[in-house]
């Protein structure tokens, strides 16, 4: 059985700036492991997470689920961590600091191995959502604007096989909230504003309450601003002050040679703009790959058959093999046997963010005729005799 969190009491008393103070033993969660999220070893091979990747992701693709939050979060899950471990630049500092981020972010590690560093930029995490019931669910500690930020949004495009080696450029056109240009998303009119009165222009108030942890202060942000420590003087006319308004967009994206059928892309900044200058979330890009009936892919190589004669299969022939770029001619040696493979290098599928590219391999299927014209009929009859002879 694989135990994915691991509860420690700790029984320091523990002070979080801007956050939460906490007069009581603190549970403490570890951050999320990658390794365990896509079932693999931490000294599985590059093949190998790509291999649990792609089982994973087909598993847990939102065509197969439609309309499951969790299957979504899951998938969405599976490609972070695949974003991160399937990357050797980036597992390297996963590997060595816990995270994608570098060392900058290890300075809290202690007390057996717990990543303190989100703690101290005043980032509950996991536990701030434990915290937060106590409050009745207002956000704690995340800074100003943090619920003011945009939700993520989903597309899903469809592109030719043929574009998996060259890579494509697509217009899409989405219907997103955008940052209102009346009031450049402010949601003040005329961009005046003024200090909030409950928060005093802190953009935070603070809360106490009594739990099983003790007294528990939490520092959340103001609901009247949003965080932002200013409302508007008078609310725009074209948002009602939100500072955001829904419309069509078009975007062009740039889907990169090597992409498989399922790999989700993140556009970072491009999905919802936020309220009142909140920062933008995400778009999420699930690209799915048109099959084609001549190739089959296999990682980054490539799989077809070829049909010859049993006359070009034992005394050798040269025939055209179509591949992804562009037909090939192919040598076929004398005395050539059925099902064997032959290999055209380099002329695979591009590996995701390189220059590398997979091989071709090449089935031969000696086709053996059902009928026979008497003049063939009568040559393999002497070719026969020829045989025994």
């Amino acid at each position: 059985m694989r135990i994915t969190h691991f509860v420690s009491l700790i029984t320091f008393n523990i002070h979080f700036p801007l956050s939460t103070s906490i007069h009581y033993p603190l549970l403490a969660l570890m951050s999320k492991n990658y390794y365990d999220i896509l079932g693999i070893e931490k000294s599985a091979s590059e093949t190998d997470i790509k291999q649990a990747y792609r089982k994973l992701s087909k598993q847990w693709h939102p065509d197969k689920h439609k309309g499951d939050k969790t299957a979504e979060s899951k998938f969405k899950e599976i490609n972070e961590a695949y974003e991160v471990i399937g990357n050797p630049k980036r597992r390297q500092q996963y590997d060595a600091y816990g995270s994608a981020g570098g060392p900058g972010g290890g300075g809290g590690q202690g007390f057996g191995g717990f990543d303190f560093s989100g703690f101290q930029q005043g980032d509950m995490g996991d536990l701030g959502d434990i915290f937060s019931s106590f409050f009745g669910g207002g956000a704690g500690g995340r800074g100003r604007q943090s619920n003011n930020r945009g939700s993520d949004l989903q597309v899903r495009i469809s592109i030719e096989f043929a574009e998996v080696v060259s890579g494509a450029s697509k217009n899409i056109a989405i219907e997103k909230i955008v940052s209102c240009k009346d009031c450049s998303g402010t949601g003040a009119q005329g961009g005046s504003v003024k200090t909030c009165s409950d928060c005093s222009g802190t953009g935070q108030v603070t809360r106490t309450a009594q739990s099983f942890f003790g007294v528990v202060q939490q520092s959340v942000q103001c609901e009247k601003c949003k965080g932002s420590g200013k409302i508007p003087e008078k609310p725009c006319s074209t948002c009602s002050g939100e500072g955001v308004k829904r419309e069509k967009t078009e975007l062009n994206l740039d889907i990169p040679p090597g992409i498989d059928d399922g790999q989700t892309l993140r556009v970072s900044g491009q999905g919802n703009a936020g309220k009142q200058g909140g920062k933008a979330g995400d778009l999420y890009v699930i690209v799915h790959v048109i099959t084609d009936n001549r190739f089959m892919r296999d990682g980054n190589d490539i799989r077809s058959d070829v049909h010859i004669s049993v006359v070009d299969a034992v005394l050798g022939t040269e025939i055209s093999v179509p591949t992804v770029h562009g037909n090939v001619t192919l040598k076929i040696p004398a005395g050539t046997q059925a099902a064997q493979v032959m290999r055209l290098k380099s002329k695979g599928v591009p590996q995701l963010n390189s220059s590398r590219l997979g091989d071709h391999f090449v089935t031969v299927r000696v086709d053996v005729p059902k009928k026979l014209t008497r003049e063939q009929k009568k040559l393999f009859e002497e070719l026969k005799k020829v045989d025994r002879g």
